[in-house]
This record gives structure tokens, sequence and C-alpha cells, in this order.
């Protein structure tokens, strides 16, 4: 019998969790040959190279988390764009660590595992509407800025294709995340995956895989008057969502919802005491919770006001969030609810044959990543930082040591220094985590770095964790024009590299319930990415009035305003 303790996980991890990565498996192209029957007779002429993914909303989210309490490192959705037009499109400078001398290939799936020719009649079923309208489709001339259909074309689909307007914008979206269609110049046409479909299973599980990595975008929107509720916990309940898949993986069989609950609410719990104050743990962008700290501590406070508690999620709201995780899940068809029994039984669920194999490959990737140290020795700064964004804090930490060990310690330091002064905020947050490697011997260029304003409140950081002073919290090294320039330049990063749900948490976590002052803070900053930041604000956040004043800070910086 399998063993429902999660404690236990380790014991039946997958054999890819034998010391070596394997080379990643080429997906197969289009062959010569194939035809598509597409409306418009450009359409169909020959397969289209992979396009760029389109502007992201969130990493994955059974995709790793960064933060403590967090099960891996990725963003949830960060590999995963908000509209994305190829699903799995190798990104410059994302490279896997290469095999050792004598390492071993792919391991083979376990007897009875499904492989990818079973796998793929499950996807073509689940997908049959997106294939319908990419071939309907052909070459759209124009699509709206998010790459989703005009409001004509939806009508047009829905008349051809006898589907409700709706069901046809669905289809398109996941036609667009599986990479069956592209974006192209304004408009879209069809993708080299859709070209492949009906002949190669591995390119439909792959497809399937990158609308699994996308469930986040799929969930239903939550009722408003639980939103304030989601700005909080959705955040981090997404970056315990690889527990609980692993957790349905293992046990292999259904599994009541009460028990997930209660593995979900753990996980919540262990993060809301051990990474940070209440919200301030919210995101898995490095120093985001020391922004949010900054922010909420140099606001002044009413000395006969009492002490902010920060209690644990009510189970009402932890029950609200699964919820939508699960309906989320389903919509990708990697969960299914079990048939309701006799009444009073307790509602359960169970991974589909698809969701074991997604769960199974994630689960054979973090394994061979955390076995193979020094992967990007031979890489500059940049990729080492770009690479090691996808790895849990374990295997990036090994991944910095080896890095500045193979090179000259002012050398490494000076390299890690550069890559932080580009324009990627994330980046910048993981060299400062990398330059923790370096320890002392780093502490004089951090000095000089704490000179230049893209780098200060990072370089008084990492100088105040360097001097093991006790009782120092972020508020107490930061001035509060510091504060305002990390707290956006975080927010960059998760506009960047995150999802709508972490920036609405990044703007209530430090708002202290006055958003306005926010705002006027961060366009006050002086930040090159304010005005970015409190726009995507005004496009999210789900209180109208929030988005309001938002939007008029954005204003306000695009015309000078104090």
């Amino acid at each position: 019998m399998t063993s429902r303790n999660p404690r236990d996980r380790d014991a039946q991890l997958p054999s890819a969790c034998r010391p070596e990565r394997p080379a990643p498996d080429p997906e197969a192209g289009p062959k010569a040959g194939d035809r598509n029957t597409a409306r418009s007779g450009p359409g169909g002429d020959g397969p289209a190279g992979p396009a760029t993914p389109a502007a992201t909303a969130g990493r994955s989210t059974a995709a790793p988390g960064r933060r403590a309490g967090a099960t891996v490192t990725r963003l949830p959705g960060a590999s995963t764009p908000r509209r994305r037009t190829v699903g799995d499109a190798p990104q410059p400078g994302r490279q896997a660590p290469p095999r050792r001398p004598g390492g071993r290939g792919r391991a083979p799936a376990p007897e009875g595992f499904p492989v990818p020719a079973e796998l793929a009649p499950l996807a073509r079923r689940m997908l049959a509407d997106a294939v319908r309208i990419a071939h309907w489709a052909g070459e759209l001339d124009r699509v709206d800025k998010r790459g989703e259909l005009l409001p004509e074309d939806a009508r047009a689909a829905g008349r051809a294709l006898a589907m409700t307007v709706g069901a046809a914008a669905k289809a398109w979206g996941q036609a667009l995340l599986t990479g069956l269609v592209e974006l192209r110049d304004g408009g879209a046409g069809p993708g080299w995956r859709l070209h492949a479909w009906e002949h190669d299973d591995e390119a439909v599980v792959r497809g399937w895989s990158a609308l699994f990595d996308a469930w986040t975008l799929l969930a239903p929107v939550p009722p408003a008057a639980l939103r304030g509720v989601f700005a909080v916990l959705a955040g981090q309940a997404v970056d315990q969502a690889p527990q609980l898949l692993s957790f349905l993986h293992l046990v292999d069989g259904p599994v009541p919802d009460g028990e997930l609950m209660e593995l979900l609410r753990r996980g919540l719990d262990e993060r809301h005491h051990g990474g940070g104050v209440g919200p301030t743990a919210l995101s898995p962008v490095p120093h985001a919770a020391s922004a949010v700290s900054a922010v909420r501590g140099s606001e002044p406070r009413d000395a006969d006001a009492p002490e902010e508690e920060s209690a644990p999620p009510a189970p009402s709201d932890v029950a609200a969030v699964l919820e939508w995780m699960l309906d989320g899940l389903i919509a990708v068809g990697a969960v299914v609810r079990e048939p309701q029994g006799e009444p009073g039984v307790e509602p359960s669920v169970r991974l589909s044959p698809l969701g074991h194999w997604a769960v199974r490959a994630k689960l054979e990737e973090i394994c061979t990543v955390a076995q193979t140290a020094a992967g990007h020795i031979e890489q500059s700064a940049l990729e080492l930082l770009t690479a090691c964004a996808r790895y849990s804090p374990g295997p990036a930490r090994a991944e910095y040591r080896a890095w500045v060990a193979a090179r000259p310690v002012d050398r490494a330091v000076s390299e890690l220094l550069e890559a932080a002064r580009g324009d990627d905020a994330l980046v910048r947050g993981l060299a400062f985590e990398a330059l923790r490697v370096a320890g002392g011997t780093a502490e004089q260029a951090v000095r000089a770095a704490a000179e230049e304003p893209v780098l200060r409140p990072y370089a008084l950081l990492w100088l105040a964790e360097q001097s093991d002073e006790e009782g120092v919290v972020p508020a107490d090294v930061l001035t509060r024009e510091d504060a305002a320039w990390l707290w956006v330049d975080t927010g960059a990063a998760v506009l960047d590299h995150g999802d709508t749900v972490l920036l609405v948490g990044h703007v209530e976590a430090a708002a202290v319930g006055d958003p306005n002052r926010l705002f006027t803070r961060a366009r006050q900053s002086g930040h090159p990415r304010a005005a970015s930041v409190l726009t995507a604000v005004a496009q999210t956040h789900p209180d109208p009035a929030v988005a309001r004043a938002a939007r008029r800070s954005a204003f306000s910086v695009h015309h000078g305003g104090a």
C-alpha cells in the first residue's frame, strides 16, 4: 500500500533521481508532406518555426516556487507566458547543464506507466476544439493585443464550428498555449505543432504539458467576495501545488478533498510561521518580501493603534483556494473528480493519466537538477542566473558555489554585479543571492555598489545580512526612498516573470490599507519602471478603487507629476 505521508516521498521518487541530468529530448519537427486544411490557403503551406512567447502573466503553477516553504524555485507561471504561443520553445541562455561523462539518458518509465503513444490520444481528445479552431483560422491578419480573437472572428468561429462564442474563445486560448497557433506581426497563423499533431505523439503530449503549466490561467476567476482572500493566499497556494500533485501521484488513487485541504493548510501555515510576517512572504521574487517589509515598516503608525497580528488563513478561505486550484487543474485535464458515491461520502479527486505523466516529468527534472552541480561553470554570470531561476534553493546555491569557485573571487563578484546592473529586476535579485556565496570577500565591491541607485537597496540589505546583527529588519536598513525603489523594482520582476495574482499580492502586502500612499511613493521613487508597474496594477487589480488610484499615479508619472 502506498504511503500517504508526504515525508515518505523521497523513498518513492522515480529512478531519475540518480545523479545525472539527462539530455533534454528534442521535439520532433514537422515532416515533409504534411498538409493543413486551413480556411485560408497560406495557412497550410508548410510548417512555421517556433514563435516568441507573448507577454507573460506568471510561472507555471505546477512549476516550483522560490522562497521559504516552497518546494521549487520557479515563479508560478514564469516559464509560461500569459498567452504563450509555443508552449515549450527554448529560451536563449537557459541551457541545461551538460551530462557528465558516463551519464545516463532519460530513465525509462516504470512498468505499467503510460507512454506518449497511450497518452497522446487523451490529449488529442481534450484539445480537439483547439485543433479545429486552429485549422479554421488559417492565417488571421489581426488579433487583439493579448493574442485573443477579435469579437467578430470569435463570432464567425462559433458559427462555422457550431460553438458558442465563449467556447470558441476558450479553444483559441488553448491553441495559443499549446503552440497550435502562433502570433505573427499583429496576426496569427498555424504553428508547427498543428502540422505534427496527427503523427507525432511526443509533440502532442508536450503541447498538452504547456497547457498543464498554464493551469492558473484557465482557473475560473474567483467571486468578487473572495478576491481579497485570493490576493493574499492564491500566490502562496500555487507554490504548494507541486506538493499536492506529488501527493496525488504517490497515492495513485482517489484522495478526499479534506485530506488535500489539510495538506494545503499545513503548507500555508509553515509559510506563515517560517517565511516572514503574513503577506510579506507572498512573492517568490528575491527581495520582494524585504521590499514589502521595508515599505510597511517605514509607514508612520498611530502610537495608540494596536499592533497588527497576522492571523493564519481561515479554514473557509483555504477551502475556497483549494477549490479554485482543483478547478484549474481539472480544466487542463490533470485532475479528475471521482463520481459522487453514497450521500455523506466526502468528495475526492485523483490524477488523470496525463497528470501522472506531468508530475513524474517534473519530479524527474527536479531530481536530476538537484544532483547536477557545476553545470553552468563555463557560462557567463547572466546565463548562470537565468538558468538558476528555475532551480530550487539548494541546487541553485550549489551552482553558485561551483561557478564562483571556478574563477577568481574578485572577477566572479564583478561579473555578478555587472549582471545586476542590467534591465531584468529578477536577475538583479538573483545576483545578490549568488553574492552570498562569496561572503565577506565581496564586501568591498558591494559597499561600492551601494553608491549606485540601481543596486543600492540590494547592497544595503546584503551588507546588513553580512553584519550578523540580530533583530535588524529591512525598514531599519532602507530609507523610505530606498524601500519605495525596491518595491517598484521587485514589482517589475513580478510583472515580467510572475502572474497577476502575485502582482496584486505585491500591492496588498505593502499597502497597509492605504494603496494611495503606496502608489504616491512608487511614482516619486524615480524608478524607470514605475509607470509600467502602476499601469499593470491598474489593469489587474480586482478592486476598482485601487485600480483607479494606480491608473492616476501611472498617468502622473507619464506627465511628470510629483
